[in-house]
């Protein structure tokens, strides 16, 4: 039975996973609270994870209809994302497991985005290919073995992510916060073909897996400025649905590529834009095409919660990995490099001194 916590930016969420299977699964967003400044704030969302902690805790062990003496493990996120947030979330993990006593789990936010797919669909193919698509990543992965191999980057993004360009753009059309969600609601109307939006980075020869949407963005934004200079209504519906098709088609164009050239018959996609209908659609339309089995969590599961990283967790303990020591501390920038990310605290002898001057006076 273990138990994963997740709080690395809006979302408190905890889930319980035994064997593979899906046992709690709850999730607190401060959503609402960011939304009138039209982006997280980075405070805000730690006293959100504070108050929300173990409220959310409580409703998973209720869920699966067991106590903290019940739980084996805890699994944490220790990286990448808001510092302060993470460290909530840590705290309350280690508090948790010592009290358990049981062995805690430091865990890669990403890879727990990856194995949430496996709640839904079982063990990953190896190899496989996986496209992460959120707010602050976009990243093509040749993943093998999540919790025993090394995960390889084929391609990351250069600049924006493709949910950063869907939020950034949003504004800009006047669309709510999150952007999106907003987006693809008001793309539903809309005429993808309407506006001839950028691919950028599509005849990439030096990294073709490499992905950059800061120049969509850009260009999403100077169009709709042309209609606001000439006084005319921005046709919204037609610039949404031609934006979303942009994204999807580099997406899925992409990681199409990668499967050929790696032979993988498997392509998995996760992360909060994997919920967007149109990246949904077209990567089901281009894997049929293509002899490929498409893999995509249910949308519960795409968005930012504890039950994937309670499913690390749980591939970590049957893995027989070794536990996060109890000095661990968060990364915030943390690269994907494998799916147990346990940094440790520097010891103050490391650190320059003025470092250590703060480090003796907090």
């Amino acid at each position: 039975m273990v138990l994963g916590i997740e709080s690395s930016c809006d979302e408190t969420g905890a889930g319980i996973v035994s064997g593979g299977r899906l046992l709690a699964h709850v999730v607190a967003s401060s959503m609402d609270e960011h939304a009138r400044f039209g982006g997280v704030v980075p405070e805000i969302a730690a006293r959100a994870h504070l108050q929300a902690f173990n409220p959310v805790v409580r409703e998973a062990l209720e869920q699966a209809g067991l106590r903290l003496a019940d739980i084996d493990a805890v699994a944490v996120t220790t990286g990448p994302g808001l510092s302060g947030a993470l460290q909530v979330g840590l705290a309350g993990a280690k508090a948790l497991a010592f009290a358990a006593g049981v062995p805690l789990y430091g865990v890669h936010h990403l890879a727990g985005h990856v194995a949430a797919d496996t709640l839904e669909h079982g063990a990953l193919p190896n190899p496989c290919v996986v496209l992460i698509v959120s707010g602050g990543h976009t990243s093509l992965l040749l993943v093998r073995d999540l919790v025993r191999d090394p995960i390889l980057h084929l391609g990351d993004t250069v600049d924006d992510a493709a949910g950063e360009c869907f939020d950034k753009v949003a504004r800009v059309f006047g669309l709510p916060y999150p952007g999106g969600p907003a987006i693809d609601r008001t793309a539903r109307g809309g005429d993808p073909c309407a506006v001839a939006f950028p691919r950028p980075l599509s005849g990439a020869k030096d990294d073709p897996y490499a992905f950059s949407f800061s120049g969509l963005k850009t260009a999403a934004a100077r169009w709709a400025e042309r209609y606001r200079q000439s006084g005319e209504d921005i046709p919204l519906a037609d610039g949404a649905a031609s934006l979303q098709e942009a994204v999807a088609d580099v997406l899925t164009r992409k990681a199409l590529a990668a499967c050929r050239e790696y032979d993988v018959r498997t392509l998995v996609v996760v992360g909060g834009v994997a919920a967007n209908s149109r990246v949904r659609a077209l990567a089901e339309e281009r894997c049929a095409a293509a002899g490929v089995e498409l893999r995509v969590p249910p949308l519960t599961l795409c968005t930012d919660n504890g039950a994937m990283i309670a499913a690390v967790g749980d591939l970590l303990l049957r893995a027989g990995a070794d536990p996060a020591r109890p000095d661990v501390s968060v990364d915030a920038s943390a690269p994907l490099e494998y799916a147990a990310l346990h940094p440790a605290a520097l010891h103050p002898a490391a650190l320059h001194p003025a470092a250590r001057l703060a480090a003796g006076a907090a």
